[in-house]
């Protein structure tokens, strides 16, 4: 079949790439050059995937510091993002039991314990631009149903993207996590891959 442009944009891979936000309408302004300050690879793109997860699942690859959004036809929407440090890190299955726009931060006891000034946010930072979990958050319940305080987030230091900095979270640029909060949803899967082994694609 010939691919003309209209077949093009159709398809489930263009419609893939289409970002599922409209910057124009969130209440705080987001660089359109947000991605420029990241490593080229770690950029939002359609990648081969080979996975028995369903469509619609989250896998997290922490070694390559990738998330992928799994889509139909042995593909999946790949975004680059920050994780844990080495003491930090964690491995298993979670399911997303809450999605917030621009949500509140607050810091736990141990974070306090460790910086002095996150006690003026005991009761919680309002959502904005300098808000440690950016414009959006999943929220995750592990095997079992506990909440070890892990999330998807955005950030407003978008030059993290690719390190190990995090404590426990995946951090994202918050143009990809608008994008991810709008193709999932409450209950959504998310697999975390073992730190040794990683994805293949």
């Amino acid at each position: 079949m010939r691919l003309s442009r209209r077949n093009l944009l159709l398809s489930p891979v263009a419609a893939a790439l289409v970002p599922a936000v409209a910057r124009a309408d969130e209440p705080f302004h987001i660089s359109p050059y947000e991605e420029d300050k990241v490593e080229y690879k770690f950029r939002k793109r359609i990648v081969d995937f080979k996975t028995d997860e369903a469509p619609g699942t989250i896998v997290v690859d922490m070694k390559r510091r990738f998330l992928f959004l799994v889509q139909p036809g042995g593909k999946a929407i790949r975004y680059g993002i920050g994780v844990g440090s080495s003491a930090t890190r964690w491995s298993g299955t979670a399911t997303v039991a809450r999605m917030a726009k621009w949500p509140k931060w607050t810091p736990t006891e141990e974070m306090m314990s460790k910086h002095e000034h996150y006690d003026q946010w005991k009761d919680g930072m309002p959502g904005g631009l300098d808000n440690p979990l950016g414009a959006r958050a999943l929220y995750l319940l592990n095997e079992g149903g506990k909440d070890n305080q892990y999330r998807i987030h955005g950030t407003p230091a978008p030059y993290t993207i690719g390190q190990a900095t995090t404590s426990g979270c995946f951090r994202m640029l918050n143009t990809a996590v608008i994008d991810l909060y709008n193709r999932v949803k409450v209950g959504t899967k998310v697999v975390v891959l073992p730190y040794k082994s990683g994805a293949f694609f």
